[in-house]
């Protein structure tokens, strides 16, 4: 077995970490306090190829694996977690549905602004009344003449402020599970913005509740199938849950980070707290733990490449470096003690940045249903 990353993947890794230290760090306190879309880390992620890291270039991407996006996500969480997400929404959730399942004019209209960073784009596929059970959903599509038209209200979408386009789900027949996907313009007719979510964690990435009021778009607009709709959901999730793992493992190695950089700095008893073991114990199983969430991921992203099923993978991945975070930044806090529980500590905002690893894109007991289900071999 060989474990070695490619000069490709390091390249990647010393290109976002050059980005996040010029322009994520100085800024990222101040975009979270004020809880601002960060327009210009995402032009410049833009710019460097970040937000269509695994669409071939002759679509507008960088033409890179899944690894390497693997690698870029954890990179930009270790400055910013909303970084990441926009970032991690981009790529997996806006561009890989369109890649795998839409047609090729959908993929000169949509993907093409969306790999290259000319546009941002979102997911909406949560409602107000339907999260871990997905096929609850509410918001219907109906097909008049030569357009569908939306009706439904969406929510949790992130990306949604700034985004040109979003991936949506609406209800096309009787059945639960008729559901279809749509590619909608942010400009269609019908569109509304009906509230930005006060969060407590990833205050930089915007999060809103959306409508569709009787919303049109071309037929042409039905990405994959018409009912198939919810198999694209759920193999998009596949991808998507190897981003929010690589967002974990950033969220945790920065806290590993500025843990260590304290215990060396901090002196308690005459000595530096690094000293004492039971600071070194907690180090140390920080350590472990994310070496291990680093490994699950990267092999996640690994099989993906591959071209094989990952959907285990993938939530072993997602659950156990989401958690291994939690561990994480709850260390990194008790290691800086009082300070750690200040405003202007970084260690303070991992600990609100963290905590909705385990919740989006599936929460750690969906993750351990379909992990038992593999199991089982259901």
């Amino acid at each position: 077995m060989d474990f070695a990353l490619t000069e490709t993947h390091d390249m990647t890794r010393r290109m976002v970490r050059d980005f996040v230290e010029r322009e994520i760090l100085p800024q990222s306190l101040e975009f979270d306090e004020r809880q601002d879309f960060p327009a210009g880390w995402a032009r410049t992620m833009g710019e460097l190829g970040l937000l269509g890291i695994f669409v071939p270039q002759e679509w507008g991407g960088s033409g890179l694996d899944s690894v390497s996006y693997a690698i870029a996500i954890e990179e930009l969480a270790r400055g910013d977690a909303s970084a990441a997400v926009i970032a991690a929404v981009c790529n997996g959730l806006a561009c890989e549905p369109i890649l795998r399942f839409g047609t090729e004019a959908q993929k000169e209209t949509y993907l093409r602004p969306l790999a290259s960073g000319t546009w941002i784009g979102a997911y909406a596929l949560t409602e107000p009344g339907s999260g871990s059970d997905a096929a609850a959903m509410r918001s219907t599509a109906t097909l008049d003449g030569d357009e569908w038209v939306l009706r439904g209200t969406k929510a949790f979408v992130t990306n949604a402020y700034a985004a040109k386009v979003l991936i949506t789900y609406a209800r096309t027949g009787p059945k639960k599970h008729d559901i279809s996907a749509f590619i909608v313009p942010t400009d269609a007719p019908g569109y509304a913005v009906v509230k930005k979510e006060n969060k407590m964690g990833i205050r930089a990435s915007d999060t809103l509740l959306v409508g569709f009021d009787g919303l049109r778009i071309p037929a042409e607009n039905l990405l994959g199938e018409r009912d198939k709709g919810f198999s694209i959901a759920m193999a998009t999730l596949d991808g998507g849950r190897i981003g929010i793992a690589a967002q974990a493992l950033g969220i945790a190695q920065r806290a590993l980070d500025e843990s260590t950089r304290y215990a060396k700095e901090r002196e308690a008893f005459g000595q530096k707290i690094a000293e004492f073991q039971a600071i070194q114990w907690k180090l140390a199983d920080m350590a472990t733990e994310i070496d291990a969430a680093r490994l699950l991921t990267y092999r996640a992203a690994w099989k993906k490449d591959l071209g094989e099923r990952h959907t285990y993978e993938s939530s072993v991945a997602k659950l156990f470096a989401s958690e291994a975070a939690h561990r994480a930044v709850d260390q990194a806090v008790q290691i800086h003690g009082g300070y750690g529980f200040v405003k202007d500590s970084v260690v303070e905002k991992l600990y609100r940045d963290q905590r909705i690893t385990e919740i989006y894109e599936g929460t750690s007991e969906i993750q351990r249903l379909v992990i038992a289900r593999a199991v089982l071999g259901k």
